[in-house]
């Protein structure tokens, strides 16, 4: 039976989750990692890169919305 882990919690900040990131691809590149914690890890490094890609995403729209020469709220992810 596959034991079940915690659900990771959403990084504070882009830089939070860029670092942890970091950390990660550091630990696997090393080699070092069971097969179980080295999958968990790759998913953890995923979940992070999208967790990125949407926060950059989202300024992207909002420097779109000041080129145009207004300033909207930002929406919440």
């Amino acid at each position: 039976m596959a034991r079940s882990s915690p659900t990771p919690k959403e990084p504070a900040s882009y830089e939070q989750a860029v670092s942890e990131l970091d950390q990660l691809v550091q630990r696997m590149e090393a080699g070092q990692l069971p097969l179980d914690q080295l999958l968990e890890s790759y998913r953890r490094g995923a979940d992070l890169l999208a967790w990125c890609r949407q926060r950059l995403q989202a300024v992207e729209e909002q420097v779109k919305l000041l080129e145009d020469g207004r300033l909207e709220a930002w929406p919440a992810a």
